[in-house]
């Protein structure tokens, strides 16, 4: 994840100097979708794994809401 995440402002850096080839682009674009990837399934199996315990003292798993 630290290369990936050095890589990206590798590329951040260097657009912000002189600018991207339409290759260092499209990397770009990759390297930051896995990393939202990354993020993304991190937080859900921390979402996964939390509990609520409610006024009656019941444990449960926090429950999937969908807002679409």
């Amino acid at each position: 994840m630290e290369e990936l995440i050095r890589r990206i402002n590798e590329l951040s850096a260097k657009n912000r100097a002189e600018g991207l080839t339409p290759e260092e682009i499209e990397e770009r674009e990759i390297l930051r979708n896995r990393y939202r990837q990354s993020v993304v399934g991190n937080l859900k199996a921390q979402l996964d794994n939390t509990y609520v315990k409610d006024q009656d003292g019941n444990i449960s798993p926090l429950s999937s809401k969908r807002h679409d």
